[in-house]
C-alpha cells in the first residue's frame, strides 16, 4: 500500500520547471537609454507634435504646398554613451539644417542614414528644392555631416538612423566633413553585410547586455567607416593608405591657414611638397583644392558672422581672405541661400533660438 501511494504521489506531482512563471519579455540591461515617440492622425495635430519633437536637430517642414489629410510617423532611440541608434517610420516631409543652426550649435556627429522601405531620401544640398530627381529605390545609405546645412526629402518609409560622434568617425577617415551628402548603395557584399548588421542590431538589442550591444555599434561604426572610405577610394591598398595620409595632411594645413591671405592651392602645395595633379584627384569631389579651400573659407565666415555680431561684415571677410565685399557677398549667397549681411543681422536671434532646444540624441 505504501508503495503503490508513493508511485501515485510521483505520477501526479507537476515537475518543479512547471511551477514557475514563464520567462518575461527581454528587457533592456542597464546602461542603455530607451525612449519611444509617435504621432498619428489629423496632419494640423500630429505635423505640429512631430516638428516639435524634431526641432533640436532639424526644421521639418510639409514636402507639399498641399499637406495630406493625416499624418503619421514614430521614432525608438537606443542610446549607449555617445551613440545612438534611432528607428524611425515617417510621412513625406522636408528636414532642413540652416546654415544658422549649424552656426550656433555644437552638434558635430556624423548620422548614417539606412532606408529599408520606401524611396531613399533626397539630399538637397542647402537649399530646399522640390523638383530634385528621383533616386532608384535600392537600400542605400546617406552620411550627413550635421555641422553643414543640408535640405532632406524624406518619403514614406522606414529608416535607420546612426548618430556617430566625429572623433570616432575621424580615427579612421581623415575629413568627415567630407562625408556629407556621400551616398552608398547595397550594391557590394560589404554595404549588404553593413545592412544586415544594423538590421540585427536593432533586432536584437533589447535582450543584450550594455557591453555586448555597445561592440555591435562599435562593429556598425567600423563597418560603415569602411564602407565609406572605399567608396571614396581611401582604403583597400597601400596607394590608398597614401591617399588617406595626404589627403588627412592637406586638409590640416587647410584648417589651420583659413585666416592667412596667402593660403591657395599654390601654397599648399608647396608648403607640402606635393604633386598637383594628385592633390587635386583627392579633392575631385569638391571641385578640386581651390573650391575646397574657398568653400571651408565660407563656412568659417558664416560661424564667425554669427559669433560676432558686433564685428563688421566685411572685416569678417577680410580675415578670411575675401579682398572684395561684392565677391565675398555673392560667393556666400551662391554657397548659403543668404546674404552675409542679413545672416549677421539675425546672429542674437539665432543664438537665443539655440538656448531653447534641447538635445536630441
Amino acid at each position: 500500500m505504501s508503495l503503490a501511494s508513493n508511485n501515485d504521489t510521483q505520477q501526479t506531482a507537476s515537475p518543479l520547471s512547471r511551477l514557475l512563471l514563464p520567462p518575461g519579455p527581454p528587457k533592456l540591461a542597464s546602461g542603455i537609454v530607451h525612449s519611444n515617440f509617435s504621432v498619428q492622425g489629423d496632419a494640423r495635430q500630429s505635423f505640429l507634435a512631430w516638428q516639435e519633437r524634431m526641432s533640436p536637430v532639424y526644421d521639418i517642414r510639409p514636402s507639399s504646398k498641399q499637406a495630406e489629410d493625416t499624418f503619421d510617423a514614430s521614432l525608438s532611440r537606443y542610446t549607449i554613451d555617445n551613440l545612438s541608434l534611432f528607428d524611425f517610420r515617417t510621412g513625406p516631409n522636408l528636414a532642413v539644417r540652416s546654415l544658422g543652426r549649424v552656426s550656433t550649435e555644437s552638434v558635430r556627429d556624423i548620422s548614417f542614414s539606412v532606408f529599408l522601405e520606401g524611396p531613399p531620401a533626397q539630399f538637397l544640398g542647402g537649399k530646399p528644392r522640390r523638383d530634385a530627381p528621383q533616386i532608384p529605390q535600392v537600400p542605400s545609405i546617406l552620411a550627413l555631416d550635421m555641422d553643414q546645412p543640408c535640405t532632406i526629402q524624406s518619403f514614406r518609409g522606414r529608416i535607420l538612423l546612426l548618430f556617430v560622434p566625429r572623433a570616432l568617425v575621424e580615427r579612421s577617415f581623415p575629413d568627415a566633413a567630407s562625408l556629407h551628402g556621400r551616398r552608398i548603395n547595397a550594391t557590394t557584399p560589404l554595404v549588404r553585410m553593413l545592412i544586415e548588421h544594423l538590421v540585427a542590431l536593432r533586432r536584437q538589442i533589447v535582450g543584450q547586455s550594455k557591453e555586448e550591444a555597445h561592440q555591435s555599434f562599435v562593429t556598425a561604426v567600423e563597418l560603415l567607416v569602411a564602407a565609406f572610405s572605399r567608396e571614396a577610394g581611401l582604403s583597400g591598398n597601400c596607394r590608398a593608405a597614401v591617399r588617406a595620409a595626404v589627403y588627412g595632411q592637406v586638409r590640416r594645413h587647410v584648417e589651420a591657414h583659413l585666416h592667412d591671405p596667402d593660403l591657395s592651392p599654390e601654397s599648399v602645395l608647396a608648403s607640402l611638397r606635393l604633386a598637383r595633379a594628385s592633390v587635386y584627384r583627392l579633392f575631385e569631389h569638391e571641385g578640386g583644392l581651390a573650391a575646397y579651400i574657398r568653400n571651408r573659407r565660407l563656412r568659417k565666415a558664416a560661424d564667425e558672422l554669427v559669433r560676432f555680431p558686433h564685428m563688421e561684415v566685411q572685416d569678417i571677410a577680410w580675415g578670411l581672405g575675401f579682398n572684395d565685399a561684392s565677391s565675398f557677398t555673392r560667393a556666400f549667397r551662391r554657397a548659403f541661400d543668404i546674404a552675409p549681411r542679413e545672416l549677421h543681422q539675425y546672429a542674437s536671434l539665432l543664438q537665443r533660438g539655440h538656448a531653447r532646444r534641447g538635445r536630441f540624441t
